[in-house]
């Protein structure tokens, strides 16, 4: 019986420790709407104060910052350490229109920019776990922030970021709406664990408007975004010693004025094992752009110039409609410091890229392009299942039959002017290969559709290149080494492959006609 009554005590000593935890969590998970504590949603008074003191409470005791319905007028707000800020259905937080309201920050990494880009609507360095989500929308009103002058770095200063989160681990973005930055609109520096996800994006309010940029960050994973910006959609950089690795892109719809998706232009560190699949690129609903082209200059544009590493990157399954150039990659040495006291960086590498599955309706004249520069090629490089339709071509500007190296240029899909080949130009490569190759134009273009200049190792297959009986050649091959190249599909032309003098151990199978020219006409 003694026993009985003290199993009795136990057993509801327990559910007293149940209930205590039980309370003690609710304490933790509670709800702070900014409303309950003076915060005003008229678009007017200034809420900065209010939301900061309830983002400090939730990091010390727990819980979420509530945006409730209305229009909460704030400036720059500092995370901390386990918070989370919900926006409600129809709420948003608009950033203030005056710059005081933005004190210089200190991301802690030595980065290219550090010098201008200080300021932030919502800021983060050196914290872990924190979110933002719901299905309110965050609002920078960048367009108030007039720029006065075209002199570098002075025409970034005092331009925020609507998101920037340095140094940070545990970082979940979801749901909300984020438009109108004054720069770019998310900047995440050094950071792992990073879940984007729902996010609906809107950034055509001023000048360097990307949509985000992934900067030498590890473990990240972007999916679901529907987004549109005048400058650069979804974007990794590395502009400090800090590479991109572990990075997932899929179920996105994008649209750029410039470059839907891109790795550089920054590469200090480089870019590893990144996987990008699902996607659609299209033009972007905005009528007027600063910068780019209507329809976009690119839609998928891998960049090294400033030293770093370009590796084990796997492109797949992309629908893209309307930019000028479907495929850029370029190796190049413009050999920028990310910061004054750094070494000048070396030359970077290119290698093991995979692309397959893609694509392009709506492309321009220019033409896509793979190439390296002397000493150093671009390796390993596979496309596969390419369909490009190419709606711009003709004969108004004749393309330079010899390509300028531009080597230490700004590297952009259209530095080279419109390309020898209306499908692709490819230069300084090391082991390419082509298989199931669909490129078509509209109109009449004489070039070929593709030109190999300085490549080893290389085979095309399954190749499908439009071309008519004034096309003097379907494939131009350059002091090229060690090429196997087979089509299954022949439209008239003069000669399939032309291969010049200094091109060795280049076969063509299947029976077209063959030129070898020696003076590379």
């Amino acid at each position: 019986m003694k026993g009985n009554r003290h199993r009795g005590y136990m057993t509801l000593r327990n559910l007293q420790m149940v209930i205590c935890f039980l309370s003690i969590h609710v304490l933790l998970a509670q709800s702070y709407d900014i409303t309950e504590y003076g915060a005003i949603g008229d678009g007017i008074k200034d809420n900065t104060t209010i939301i900061q003191k309830l983002i400090d409470r939730c990091s010390s005791s727990g819980g979420t910052v509530l945006i409730p319905k209305g229009v909460f007028l704030t400036g720059t707000l500092i995370l901390k350490d386990n918070t989370h800020v919900h926006l409600s259905q129809g709420s948003e937080l608009r950033g203030s229109t005056n710059p005081k309201d933005y004190p210089l920050l200190n991301a802690g990494i030595s980065f290219y920019g550090e010098g201008w880009a200080k300021q932030a609507l919502i800021f983060a360095k050196d914290v872990n776990n924190i979110q933002i989500s719901g299905k309110g929308t965050i609002n920078g009103q960048g367009e108030t922030f007039k720029i006065t002058t075209n002199k570098k770095p002075e025409r970034y200063k005092n331009r925020p970021y609507l998101l920037w989160f340095s140094n940070s681990k545990n970082i979940t973005v979801k749901d909300i709406e984020l438009k109108n930055s004054a720069f770019w609109m998310q900047h995440y520096l050094g950071c792992e664990n990073v879940t984007l996800d729902g996010l609906r994006i809107w950034n055509h309010s001023n000048k360097n408007n990307d949509m985000m940029d992934i900067d030498g960050c590890k473990n990240v994973t972007i999916s679901n975004i529907i987004g549109d910006s005048d400058d650069d959609g979804i974007t990794l950089k590395s502009t400090s010693p800090l590479i991109s690795e572990y990075i997932t892109i899929t179920n996105c719809i994008i649209s750029s004025h410039c470059n839907g998706l891109k790795m550089g232009t920054e590469s200090t560190g480089g870019f590893r094992n990144v996987v990008i699949s699902n996607c659609i690129i299209r033009p972007s609903r905005s009528k007027t752009k600063i910068y780019g082209l209507d329809e976009g200059i690119s839609g998928i544009s891998l960049e090294v110039v400033d030293g770093g590493i370009m590796e084990n990157i796997s492109i797949n399954n992309v629908v893209m409609e309307g930019p000028e150039v479907p495929l850029f990659i370029r190796l190049g040495n413009r050999a920028r410091k990310h910061n004054p006291s750094a070494a000048i960086p070396g030359l970077g590498k290119i290698r093991n890229i995979r692309i397959s599955n893609i694509t392009a309706t709506g492309a321009g004249e220019t033409g896509s392009s793979i190439t390296g520069i002397i000493g150093a090629n671009v390796e390993n490089v596979s496309l596969h299942n390419i369909d490009i339709m190419v709606s711009k071509t003709g004969e108004s500007e004749l393309a330079a039959d010899q390509v300028p190296e531009m080597e230490n240029a700004y590297p952009e899909a259209t530095m080279f002017g419109k390309l020898p080949a209306y499908g692709f130009f490819i230069r300084n490569v090391k082991q390419l290969q082509m298989s199931n190759v669909n490129i078509r134009h509209t109109n009449k273009d004489p070039r070929p559709g593709i030109r190999i200049d300085n490549t080893e190792v290389f085979s095309l297959s399954g190749l499908n290149l439009q071309s008519d009986i004034n096309t003097k050649k379907v494939v131009d091959v350059r002091q090229s080494t060690n090429g196997w190249i087979q089509s299954n599909h022949q439209y008239p032309a003069l000669h399939y492959l032309v291969k010049d003098k200094d091109s060795k151990n280049i076969e063509l199978e299947g029976d077209f006609p063959f030129l070898t020219s020696k003076n590379k006409n």
